[in-house]
């Protein structure tokens, strides 16, 4: 079952204006970026070349790439190694505009990442590099000339791509905001809106839905995304302890937004507290901090910024997080035992959250993140 995503356009922009930059397309664990360029590469492209750097593929590239680049005194360097390398993976490929190369989890080789400015500067061919967890390429040995790159970032389906799903998008868009449109259409987007509530965007849980029409069997596949996540995080981490922070950072996160409306002016010592009683020793600030960077950069979660007295020059960062999907966010909500009533409150607001960012990165709105308002004058009579 195919699920239309509104990003081809934005691959399909990118081609056209030839920038001669790499594409990276960011984006949580299965949110389908292997899916839509395998779509996009057959559809645009007179040939592609996909390399995937955890697979045989990304093994038998990085054996072409070492035979390119060696080298030994007396002996003539090659000039362009990685031309040479393309070749001896795929004696046919021919360095054209016609041509794409996808390189998915590129984060698995600081190597073939730290390529990518002869990528852009080299070949006339497109590249794309992907990957679930780019966080890993903030590491030091990972080279990346940011002038090179253009960046996408794709999300968990959002409401208007889920009523697609459901032939309803026509409806959605062209229904008045005045009430001016019949009654029952309202109720009955009302209805798919609470549905979206409660399971989210991710591609596999929108599918088990439209095949079962059972929230609960969602609920599993949910689950399921969440555990893998965490245990594919395993490998780009030492301490069994680090990767036992993430389910509790999502936890503590959920319980933060159920607690505080007003933010916070320290949010990781808040949720240290949370997580572990503060006498307990076993986990540091240092270490929550790390956790949610994981999960910032593998874009399981957000974060919005504050404003004081409604200045748009007077922010605070980092007073708020958010859930990247709906589904996940429900997911750790009703473990807190809280009321439904209270949970799809915070839904909604959570809801609110990623329509804003959807509009900073279509640049409808200004700004790099979503932030909320504050009064000094008004907290101070409260």
């Amino acid at each position: 079952m195919e699920l239309k995503r509104d990003i081809y356009k934005k691959l399909l922009d990118w081609k056209n204006k030839n920038t001669h930059k790499v594409l990276e397309l960011e984006g949580a664990r299965q949110v389908g970026k292997t899916y839509i360029l395998d779509k996009f590469a057959r559809q645009e492209y007179k040939r592609y070349l996909y390399i995937n750097m955890v697979g045989s593929t990304g093994a038998d590239f990085l054996k072409c790439l070492d035979a390119a680049s060696s080298w030994e005194p007396g002996q003539k360097r090659e000039e362009h190694p990685i031309h040479k390398a393309l070749l001896l993976y795929d004696p046919e490929f021919k360095d054209e505009e016609e041509i794409l190369v996808v390189i998915d989890e590129i984060q698995e080789s600081a190597v073939v990442y730290s390529r990518i400015r002869e990528f852009a500067r080299d070949f006339k061919a497109h590249f794309i590099v992907t990957g679930s967890y780019l966080g890993k390429t903030r590491d030091k040995e990972y080279f990346l000339s940011a002038g090179d790159v253009d960046t996408l970032t794709m999300t968990t389906l959002t409401f208007p791509e889920f009523l697609d799903a459901f032939g309803k998008r026509d409806e959605y868009e062209s229904i008045s905001l005045y009430g001016e449109s019949e009654h029952v259409l309202y109720d009955e987007l009302r209805q798919y809106f609470e549905i979206y509530l409660q399971i989210g965007g991710y591609p596999e849980v929108v599918i088990t839905y439209l095949q079962s029409n059972s929230i609960q069997e969602c609920e599993a596949v949910i689950a399921n995304l969440i555990h893998i996540f965490v245990k594919e995080s395993s490998k780009y981490f030492e301490s069994p302890l680090e990767l036992e922070m993430f389910e509790k950072v999502f936890s503590s996160i959920a319980v933060t937004l159920l607690k505080e409306k007003k933010g916070t002016k320290d949010l990781t010592t808040d949720l240290t507290k949370i997580i572990f009683k503060e006498e307990s020793g076993r986990i540091s600030k240092r270490m929550t901090n790390y956790a949610i960077s994981w999960l910032y950069l593998s874009h399981q979660i957000g974060y919005c910024s504050m404003s004081v007295d409604c200045s748009n020059l007077d922010i605070v960062d980092n007073c708020r997080y958010y859930f990247n999907d709906l589904g996940v966010a429900g997911y750790f909500l009703k473990l807190t035992g809280e009321p439904l009533e209270t949970i799809e409150g915070v839904l909604c607001e959570n809801f609110v959250y990623l329509e804003l960012m959807n509009r900073i990165r279509k640049r409808e709105i200004a700004g790099q993140v979503p932030w909320f308002a504050i009064d000094k004058k008004i907290m101070v009579l409260d």
